[in-house]
């Protein structure tokens, strides 16, 4: 018998192209199955796909070939999210243009994704900074703008001098960049936002209709992020004259305990608030304010909010006035309130707030108990930390005496009467800055007229076109605004000379609708084709990194009810991701792979040396997809043996296997014990498989059942006949391995399926149904003891009872010769195990 030998690169190369050649994973919503949307996070064009990757889009493309093998129509794109920082970055370090860089990262990236043989749907590929796509995110914002979603104001800004160009509150890590790590400053400029704020209790109040179906941690920390908190607005009224007469009276706060307003003996603004300079006006000490006013914007925001930070202030020499008592509030400055959280001040009420009890401390400022126990007085003098438990309002004027609780509501319905306050809500969510001052983005549609003001672009002008031909600045500063092709031009409303904004849309922006985008990549003349958006949305299965928790899936939470309101999205359509695996990171060494650290494992030499199977295989196995595992070379050694295991076991016995699918095998087939045996192994995995693989994933728990059938074939192998039964029964076990490794391994499956015969292919098969009725064993090996001490075991029916065990265990001969002359006392049956003689 001549044996042929596993050659991976050669079967992989060749269902690659095959299934390139007939578009097997191509897809409409003109559909009567069940439709199944899967989707992983598509990559940035980075040059080279890394292991993450590999593991991500493993998982993706077991769940799409499953869910095809259980007779679902599935949609499963890929695409680039191209535009952004990296990319021009990298470009000026190559000394090449942005677009020549990603477009050549593309054609690689897309060669080694289809190297590894996912099954994605290329004629639906995208790459966000094709003027196609980006047309339809410019015509969305002209339609924000014209609903008032969209404004532009001047504010401070979080500003990465190393990237010229200003972040988002959530891409600030710690005080520096999400991308350079550079030491993030404040700097004023006036920017576009989305207001994501508008759509605050809308996305927190979804958030349970994900329980369930999205890992808590994540639902935890968009809840956090969002950050909504009830309370009060209170006017303090101002004493600045000057304020007065541009028509500034008051001072807004926002406070969670309006119960305490009676205990406010100052106040505390950010550094950064507006009304600052003009309160210090004429101030002796105005100087030092300004010193600490441009020491405090700079600190790192994060440290600011700390609960560890060390408190600090100065006073402005400017006082507020209480709106029930009318006394003087002074107004100091604090280096823990920021300017873009709430109003960007604070009330001071240092009994009943630990931070604020620290910063009067250590500022002499007084302290007012205005709650306290029921018939307790608690003296501030003798206060050493603030008093935050419940009690009954006391010193708070006609409030005495009231529930500190039902003074909450008291006190603002009383602010509410008399114009100074009123119940309301705060969320710690800010308003989404989109701008960005670099020039690989998508160009914002706006016209800046000296005659008109600021005027949109007219939706049938667009795409906007980023102009292909500039000079990228080695800097990094954006050309566009020295590009006068690109920033001159005309008013679309009288005619006359304008410039274009050259600030560009943040990259976020575009991963927000991607996923929408994909159900009609093609459409030309509109962004979606609303029949296929209504059939395919929402993605059923979203599968991505935890680092992407709060950006992405909240922008794009977000944009789904935009695009929902606009009329773009179904009127049902509330969530973009029905469900959510996070899937873990692959470590080497135990720490995330980087080329700093030089443990970086390139799979492209992996396939090379294993084969992609080999390398699918083992992400899958190694550990549960949402968990981290670290790469270990006979890790995947062991996990190309398994694979050249299966290919000898088929090739060993091609000459006793038959052209069955899986689970065809009858129980009058299996007429040997042995076949029996094997027949019901061949069930129970199906049956695991298709529970583990199914909804759950975990599909390291079904390989190794895989892997437990295929050591039960080669045990089985030398005691099965020649006869047709058995053969049928050896068979219909082969080809459930090959079925239900397919989606895992599908080159080696596939070419094995077609040597069995086989004249369709396995991504086209339907996985199989398991026999209940095959998974019940006929007969148990019991335990048999005298005394407690292992005397030897017997078959007996599987469907025996205690009696019929206790007879047999009484009848075997081992038994019998270790009872001999003793007298039987008792006899312990544990049914279906062991049966154990007590006898002296």
């Amino acid at each position: 018998m001549t044996h042929e030998r596993y050659n991976p690169q050669a079967i992989e190369e060749k269902w690659q192209s095959r299934w390139q050649a007939e578009n097997a994973f191509a897809c409409t919503h003109k559909s009567n199955k069940p439709k199944y949307y899967v989707l992983e996070m598509f990559p940035y064009p980075s040059g080279n796909i890394h292991m993450g990757h590999v593991r991500n889009y493993a998982i993706g493309d077991v769940v799409a070939r499953s869910k095809r093998m259980l007779g679902f129509n599935v949609l499963h794109p890929m695409g680039w999210d191209a535009f952004g920082l990296p990319a021009e970055n990298a470009a000026i370090k190559n000394n090449t243009h942005p677009a020549k860089w990603t477009y050549a990262n593309i054609d690689n990236m897309r060669a080694q994704l289809k190297r590894l043989g996912y099954s994605y749907d290329w004629d639906r590929e995208i790459a966000t900074c094709r003027p196609e796509y980006y047309r339809w995110e410019q015509m969305f914002f002209l339609r924000l703008l014209e609903k008032g979603l969209v404004y532009r104001k001047k504010a401070a800004q979080n500003w990465c001098p190393s990237c010229h160009t200003v972040l988002a509150n959530e891409q600030v890590v710690d005080g520096l960049c999400w991308r350079c790590d550079s030491r993030v400053e404040q700097k004023d400029l006036t920017q576009w936002f989305l207001k994501i704020t508008a759509y605050g209790d809308e996305l927190l109040q979804d958030l349970q209709s994900l329980e369930g179906d999205w890992p808590d941690r994540v639902i935890a920390m968009q809840r956090n992020w969002i950050g909504k908190s009830t309370g009060a607005a209170i006017t303090f009224g101002l004493e600045n004259a000057a304020l007065k007469a541009e028509g500034v009276t008051g001072i807004d706060v926002f406070t969670t305990r309006p119960d305490t307003l009676f205990g406010v003996t100052f106040m505390t603004l950010a550094p950064e608030h507006p009304l600052v300079e003009k309160l210090i006006e004429g101030y002796e000490k105005a100087d030092e304010v300004r010193a600490f006013v441009d020491r405090i914007r700079n600190m790192d925001r994060i440290d600011r909010q700390s609960d560890s930070l060390e408190k600090e202030g100065i006073f402005t020499g400017a006082y507020a006035v209480h709106p029930f008592t009318g006394q003087r509030v002074p107004l100091w400055l604090g280096n823990f309130v920021l300017a873009d959280y709430g109003t960007g001040a604070v009330m001071g009420v240092p009994a009943h707030d630990q931070r604020d009890f620290e910063f009067a401390r250590k500022y002499g400022l007084p302290l007012r108990v205005v709650i306290s126990p029921k018939d307790e007085q608690i003296d501030p003098e003798t206060l050493t930390e603030a008093y935050t438990a419940e009690g009954f309002m006391v010193n708070s004027g006609p409030f005495d005496g009231t529930a500190n609780e039902d003074g909450k509501k008291a006190v603002a319905q009383a602010l509410e009467k008399d114009g100074k306050g009123k119940a309301t809500t705060q969320f710690r969510l800010r308003d989404w800055n989109i701008s960005r001052q670099r020039y690989w983005g998508a160009p914002i549609p706006v016209i800046y007229c000296d005659k008109c003001g600021v005027v949109p672009e007219k939706e049938e002008n667009l795409p906007v076109l980023l102009p292909m031909d500039v000079k990228i600045r080695e800097d990094g500063r954006s050309p566009l605004p020295e590009t006068p092709e690109f920033a001159s031009c005309t008013c679309p409303k009288c005619g006359g000379t304008a410039r274009r904004e050259t600030d560009t849309m943040d990259t976020f922006v575009e991963s927000s609708w991607y996923f929408a985008r994909y159900t009609s990549a093609r459409k030309e003349d509109g962004p979606f084709d609303t029949e296929a958006l209504k059939y395919w949305l929402p993605v059923d299965q979203y599968i991505g990194g935890v680092e992407h928790a709060i950006l992405h899936l909240l922008y794009s939470r977000f944009f789904t009810k935009v695009l929902r309101d606009l009329g773009f999205f179904p009127a049902e359509l509330n969530e973009p991701f029905a469900n959510l695996l996070t899937q873990g990171m692959v470590l080497k060494d135990g720490s995330k792979m980087s080329k700093s650290k030089g443990n970086v494992v390139a799979p492209s030499d992996m396939i090379a040396k294993y084969g992609a199977d080999t390398v699918r295989l083992f992400c899958l196995f190694a550990a549960p997809a949402e968990r981290d595992f670290d790469w270990s070379d006979s890790g995947i050694e062991g996990a190309s043996r398994f694979i050249g295991r299966v290919w000898r076991l088929f090739d060993e016995e091609k000459d006793r296997l038959l052209p069955l699918k899986a689970c065809q095998s009858t129980a009058e087939d299996a007429q040997s014990e042995e076949a029996r045996d094997l027949r019901r192994r061949e069930h129970l995995t199906v049956k695991k498989c298709s529970e583990d693989m199914g909804d759950r994933f975990q599909f390291n728990t079904a390989i190794a059942a895989v892997m437990e059938l295929v050591n039960a074939m080669y045990l089985s192998r030398e005691k099965l006949g020649a006869t047709e039964g058995d053969r049928r029964v050896f068979s219909s076990a082969m080809a459930s391995v090959l079925t239900l490794l397919s989606p895992i391994t599908p080159h080696v499956c596939e070419e094995l399926w077609q040597h069995l015969g086989h004249g369709t292919q396995l991504a086209s098969e339907l996985l199989p149904k398991w026999d209940d009725a095959a998974t019940v064993q006929d007969m148990l090996t019991v335990a048999l003891q005298v005394n407690g001490k292992l005397r030897g075991t017997v078959q007996i029916p599987a469907a025996a009872d205690k009696a019929a065990m206790e007879q047999a265990a009484l009848a075997d001969s081992s038994v019998q010769r270790h009872i001999d002359g003793l007298t039987v006392r008792k006899v312990v049956v544990v049914p279906g195990k062991l049966v154990n003689i007590v006898a002296n």
